[in-house]
């Protein structure tokens, strides 16, 4: 679920925050554990989304998944959200509430974002699933923000600076669109943030910026890093329901998120599938 301080100004204020958890190898290794559950739990979230399947069963399926494991969803209850899965479909950009009347279609896109709490860790991750016979336009999107995740993950070092992450998914996210011919647009409102023992701890991690500035990443941190990219203008709305944020002007939307923690090597991803 995306850390939400709202625009530029909450942005910043954020990431100059001094009070972000160092977590020792151990706890690091608890985190494992979590995240492992969550990409296990979108796992059967991917398998079962199809045609005339609502978000409402991927929602069920998901708390069932992590319950099964004597897990706690994260997001369920979460300052009053009602579903164990955020389901953004099409033109919603994140935190989309589960519904039985939200069915499925053939064409439609479906970002779900997953959370679990394991001995007091969290785990925190999400993945776009095309829904039958999707687009190239549609497909060329999701890949494209699943490209600049995985150059924000790259840019994780220690001794770096947080926003050298904002960087990297920026750049990343124009390269594809010169690339593919096309305007992507970089949600500036909504990011990624620190997670550990709470879902949403600081910093707060924009997606777009210069490198060179915010606190320095440090061993023992972890990151919720999640872009989310939009099909022409990035403008948000949020709806009457207080939490589905959708594209101004109909759009379709992508999100992708894995947490990784820093180490002395590098970056670790902590939400990727079990060996």
């Amino acid at each position: 679920m995306t850390g939400t301080r709202g625009g530029v100004r909450g942005a910043l204020a954020r990431i100059r925050g001094r009070d972000i958890e160092l977590k020792s190898p151990g706890e690091i290794q608890a985190m494992r554990a979590a995240g492992a559950l969550v990409a296990t739990t979108l796992a059967a979230v991917v398998d079962l989304a199809r045609p005339g399947v609502s978000t409402a069963d991927l929602d069920a399926l998901a708390e069932q998944t992590i319950r099964d494991a004597g897990a706690v969803p994260s997001f369920k209850g979460y300052h009053g959200f009602p579903g164990s899965i955020c389901a953004s479909v099409n033109d919603q950009i994140v935190h989309g509430i589960p519904s039985g009347r939200r069915v499925l279609a053939d064409g439609d896109l479906i970002s779900v974002d997953c959370g679990a709490i394991l001995d007091g860790w969290h785990g925190d991750s999400a993945v776009t699933i095309p829904v039958g016979a999707v687009s190239a336009a549609d497909l060329a999107l999701s890949r494209a923000c699943e490209s600049a995740m995985y150059a924000g993950i790259e840019a994780v070092r220690p001794g770096g600076r947080l926003t050298d992450i904002s960087y990297a998914i920026q750049e990343s996210c124009r390269a594809a669109a010169d690339q593919d011919g096309a305007d992507y647009g970089i949600v500036a409102e909504y990011g990624g943030h620190g997670i550990g023992t709470s879902m949403h701890m600081d910093p707060f991690l924009p997606n777009h910026g210069d490198p060179g500035h915010g606190p320095k990443l440090r061993t023992g941190m972890a990151l919720a890093i999640e872009p989310m990219l939009t099909a022409g203008d990035p403008e948000t709305r949020e709806l009457a329901d207080g939490w589905t944020v959708v594209t101004e002007h109909g759009g379709r939307a992508v999100h992708w998120e894995h947490t990784v923690a820093v180490t002395d090597d590098g970056y670790r991803i902590l939400t990727a599938l079990p060996d």
